[in-house]
């Protein structure tokens, strides 16, 4: 480009600028003064990377719990993309399919990422440091990640998050309240051996129950599933990308964590009564809980057999699950 067509190409840009601000009301030569004092922007400015990197704080000496600390976090901004398209999913109106497709492949993208990053789990600690650091971070646990409860109630009616064993009961349910405490994590967090709620739920609803409440209300009408209802343009393709999201987050996500588990935790039930905690043995594999968002989308076969292939392909070999 020439020099006399670098110059009519500035002089064009600040026209534009001019009438940007003019239409807001602002002097654009104030910003553009500003705009002379001000420093580059940098990298590690933008992105705030010193405060990134400053965000692990481990409890103990050990130095594989800061590996725990740094996976959990990348989990939580994983967590905040899916929300981020789920979101725009359900504010959008009206929704054509090609929008609604290319927001959930970046959601089923996401997952894909989480579902093999588990492996930094199951792979990246030392079993005997684990076992001793976790002590020291009771109560608290990956159950307590809010935001994972969000993904859930923007994906489904809350109905289909209710415990399997009130789940027929309850299926013309509207009452918040009513639905939030059957929801199934509510019923996978009590103690063995009392059937209590656990010190890690009840500090979870102290400061997450009212909001959650909340976001069942606003998006009663307007989760995944009733977005896809009233899709009007919606084909296969679609269909599969939704049961695919269903697969990811109610199979492979909670089974990746299965599989960490009984790496690290496997003990026998009267063994985690005996310290008040929670069955995890029966609130993470699929085929005991059977979440699952779309159910509309599977044969009566599927849903039978929801998660239980998997269960025997990655974390049993050909073993029996029984």
């Amino acid at each position: 480009m020439s020099p006399a067509q670098t110059q009519k190409d500035i002089l064009d840009k600040i026209e534009l600028l001019q009438e940007k601000f003019k239409a807001s009301g602002q002097d654009l030569s104030s910003y553009l003064e500003g705009l002379l004092y001000s420093d580059y922007l940098t990298y590690w400015d933008y992105i705030n990377l010193d405060i990134l990197l400053s965000l692990q704080q481990p409890r103990t000496s050990f130095k594989d719990e800061k590996i725990f600390i740094i996976y959990h976090q990348i989990t939580e901004l994983y967590f905040k993309l899916i929300i981020w398209e789920l979101e725009q999913i359900a504010e959008m109106s009206p929704l054509p399919a090609k929008f609604f497709k290319e927001r959930l492949e970046r959601v089923n993208m996401y997952f894909d990422q989480l579902i093999s990053s588990f492996g930094v789990m199951w792979k990246g600690m030392e079993r005997e440091q684990f076992l001793k650091f976790r002590m020291s971070l009771l109560p608290s646990s990956g159950f307590q990640s809010a935001q994972y409860r969000v993904i859930e109630i923007l994906a489904t009616p809350a109905k289909n998050l209710i415990f399997l064993g009130k789940r027929e009961e309850l299926k013309d349910v509207e009452d918040v309240e009513t639905l939030f405490s059957n929801l199934y994590w509510q019923h996978g967090a009590v103690e063995l051996a009392t059937g209590e709620k656990t010190l890690t739920l009840k500090t979870f609803e102290i400061k997450y129950q009212k909001d959650l409440e909340e976001f069942i209300q606003d998006y009663k009408t307007k989760n995944i599933w009733n977005k896809y209802s009233d899709c009007t343009d919606k084909d296969e393709e679609l269909k599969t990308l939704m049961k695919n999201f269903d697969l990811k987050a109610n199979v492979f996500w909670p089974l990746a964590h299965y599989k960490s588990a009984v790496r690290y935790l496997q003990r026998d039930p009267v063994d985690i009564a005996a310290t008040g905690g929670t069955n995890w043995q029966k609130y993470l594999p699929p085929r005991f809980q059977k979440v699952i968002f779309y159910p509309e989308l599977w044969t009566d076969q599927e849903k039978e057999e929801w998660g239980k292939g998997w269960v025997v392909k990655e974390v049993f070999g050909d073993g029996n699950l029984d």
